[in-house]
């Protein structure tokens, strides 16, 4: 991994002197996605929705909005949709087209979101690939897969594990993973 920071460092020393980048930018781009976008901001939200009835149904009926009310969004989430999992349903996101993904609250894809072979394989076998990432869900329940667009793009609100009921809602938030967030790995205490 060393040899990967020398590169890019270098490159981004011979692009700044160049002036094709201004150092500036860079340092704000780097800050939002390290502080202000990010799977902590989409597990704040699980949290809430796990605590706050309303709140559910206001992020059920709109996520963009409800998203919103907590201080997030921006690209790729302007337009947002949260599907809830439940005893009875799974819902697993995909974008078979690209990597269309809702950054604000998810932040950085993972390299396996963006891979071909997630892409096709979560469609046409999504129980399978559920599997690989160790979800294996019983026969009754139903796995519905979202594919998200540059238009709609989705926020899974994970099931809320048993014996969490007198958790307050940053220890919630602890639990709810990025993978969760998308559907491919269940949220466990």
């Amino acid at each position: 991994m060393r040899a990967v920071d020398a590169r890019v460092r270098a490159l981004e020393s011979i692009l700044v002197e160049k002036g094709y980048v201004d150092p500036a930018a860079l340092d704000e781009i780097i800050e939002t996605y390290q502080h202000r976008v990010g799977p902590r901001n989409g597990a704040h939200v699980v949290a809430r929705a796990w605590t706050d009835p309303a709140y559910a149904e206001r992020l059920a009926a709109d996520a963009t909005a409800a998203v919103a009310e907590l201080g997030y969004g921006g690209r790729g989430g302007e337009h947002l949709a949260a599907v809830f999992n439940s005893a009875r349903e799974h819902h697993l996101v995909v974008c078979t087209l690209c990597s269309c993904y809702p950054w604000p609250v998810l932040g950085l894809p993972p390299v396996w979101y963006k891979s071909p072979a997630y892409r096709s394989r979560a469609v046409l076998e999504p129980r399978a690939v559920l599997a690989e990432f160790g979800t294996v869900l019983d026969d009754d329940v139903a796995v519905r897969v979202h594919d998200s667009t540059s238009e709609l793009r989705y926020l899974v609100v994970p099931q809320r594990p048993a014996g969490t009921d007198d958790w307050p809602a940053d220890a919630l938030a602890a639990i709810v993973s990025r993978d969760s967030m998308i559907g491919t790995r269940l949220v466990s205490v």
